[in-house]
């Protein structure tokens, strides 16, 4: 059985330094009216990848959108996303002044 998505959120509050108790910063599936806070890390579930035997699915892991959001271009909050397990780079790119750090990530 997978990770939780809970777990996913608890890992991720923990690479952008916040305390055990605070849900700051790391939002999953925001809605548009919520205002987010630099620098976050908005998530979102994206796909999942099966593994088949004897035409079962015996594994099965979710894969999640992970952005990087921070004005800053030299943070190091994307390295520390790209240093987890199963973590690929997707894209870059500018918005509204602000660095997004695209990663797939399956939990």
């Amino acid at each position: 059985m997978g990770q939780s998505r809970l777990q996913l959120q608890t890992l991720l509050e923990q690479l952008m330094g916040s305390e055990p108790d605070e849900k700051l910063n790391v939002y999953f599936q925001p809605p548009a009216n919520v205002q987010l806070k630099y620098p976050c890390i908005v998530y979102q579930r994206d796909a999942a990848s099966t593994k088949f035997a004897d035409n079962a699915p015996y594994n099965n892991k979710q894969r999640y959108q992970v952005t990087v959001i921070d004005p800053e271009p030299d943070s190091d909050i994307p390295s520390k996303v790209a240093a987890l397990p199963m973590s690929s780079f997707s894209r870059f790119f500018v918005a509204d002044n602000l660095n997004h750090d695209v990663y797939n990530l399956y939990f």
